[in-house]
């Protein structure tokens, strides 16, 4: 079958691999409809995220239809269609029966320890072959997969499988009420769907902070105010927008590739940092293999938790869903400690929150694919990789359908 595989850092390859076996009795194999592409994806490949196994499939987010079950899989028939959950819990721990599904203490192979077991990472995460394939085996299937309901299409349950889940998990633990002021650092589509789920929490005003005009246009679209980075300050615009209060409650939706402004009054400032930066960088990603323009890492990697913990109110809370790898150690803690600040962050228990938000797309209360850019086939992958690595404009969120030819 077809698949998209890491062999390096920087270098991705659409191969023929061979198509999964049952392991376990509760797994199962699913033939795909849909996988997508994320940016977590990117920071293995730009060498942000570190340790992964060449050879590993890519790709967390997938829908499809089950066609092989094991024996103990018994909520499921062979032929129902599915959204799998990125992340594997089991079901069974204290830490899944308490919604803790993304710290599951069983389904990493490497142990309790070893934190987060999710598709196509690293090896300290499984590693688990990925779902931009044909087909993909899912462990602990009876919970790590959910079915779709009738009137829910692909392009609407692929957008369910991480990235909405991931955006809503934020919005709640940033503990917005009705009426709060909401900051928005990021306008990928976790940023996006965050933006979405604030809204749906009732907070009052939404400010987006971004540095591309397309991506500020469908946080626009989607309620926000938005800020362009690359033209003013984000913080003394936030002040400002605040009667010099800050915002009740932050998200940091960009992680370890963040960039610094280079241009405007922001830049100054980025300046005076940027050797601090630059250490940063070689902490976070000593193993680099740019192509041009691609798989370039973030140049300041903690540029967006700064933002966040500057521009929030005193007693305000910080929601941090951005990807960090273990070896990130910088943090402003010193500025949030003094200001009194909630930290709340973490990779998301998507299990716990598909179902509902499955729901809501079913019943027309939300439509996901207002997000989603682009539906190309597996055999474009590569190309669709890089578009989505420089952030062209219009290239916001990729769907890809194995065996599909679409232009």
């Amino acid at each position: 079958m077809k698949a998209v595989v890491f062999h390096g850092i920087g270098d991705i390859r659409l191969d023929d691999v061979a198509e999964p076996k049952l392991k376990e009795p509760t797994d199962a194999i699913i033939r795909l409809t849909a996988s997508a592409i994320c940016g977590t994806d990117l920071h293995m490949i730009r060498g942000t995220m570190p340790g992964m196994k060449p050879g590993t499939i890519l790709g967390h987010e997938g829908v499809g239809v089950i066609e092989e079950l094991g024996k103990d899989v018994r909520n499921f028939n062979v032929g129902d269609r599915v959204v799998i959950c990125s992340t594997i819990g089991c079901g069974n721990c204290s830490y899944c029966r308490a919604g803790y599904y993304a710290q599951c203490n069983d389904a990493n192979p490497n142990g309790p320890d070893a934190g987060t077991a999710f598709f196509g990472g690293p090896e300290m995460t499984g590693p688990f072959d990925g779902m931009q394939a044909e087909k993909a085996r899912i462990p602990f299937a009876a919970v790590t997969m959910v079915k779709v309901p009738e009137g829910v299409t692909d392009d609407q349950a692929i957008l369910v499988s991480d990235i909405f889940p991931t955006g809503y998990f934020g919005a709640e633990m940033a503990e917005i009420k009705p009426g709060d002021t909401v900051a928005v650092f990021g306008c990928g589509p976790v940023g996006l769907f965050a933006i979405v789920s604030a809204k749906l929490m009732g907070a009052g005003r939404i400010f987006a902070i971004d540095s591309h005009e397309d991506r500020l246009a469908l946080a626009k679209a989607l309620g926000a105010e938005v800020i362009n980075f690359e033209e003013e300050d984000p913080v003394e615009t936030l002040k400002r927008f605040t009667g010099g209060i800050g915002v009740d409650r932050a998200i940091d939706a960009v992680g370890v590739d963040a960039q610094h402004a280079h241009h405007g009054p922001a830049a100054k400032k980025a300046k005076a940092e940027k050797p601090e930066f630059k250490r940063e960088v070689e902490m976070v990603a000593p193993k680099q293999k740019p192509d041009g323009d691609n798989w370039v890492p973030g140049d300041a990697p903690s540029q967006a938790a700064q933002w966040a913990v500057q521009a929030l109110a005193k007693a305000g809370t910080l929601s941090i869903i951005g990807v960090y790898p273990q070896t990130m150690n910088a943090f402003p803690i010193g500025a949030a400690m003094n200001k009194n600040l909630t930290l709340r962050m973490g990779n998301c228990n998507h299990r716990k929150y598909i179902p509902k938000l499955l729901e809501l797309v079913r019943s027309g209360a939300v439509d996901p694919t207002a997000i989603l850019s682009h539906v190309k086939s597996m055999t474009s992958a590569i190309d669709a990789y890089r578009n989505f690595d420089l952030r062209k404009p219009g290239w916001v969120k990729v769907e890809l359908e194995p065996g599909v030819t679409i232009q």
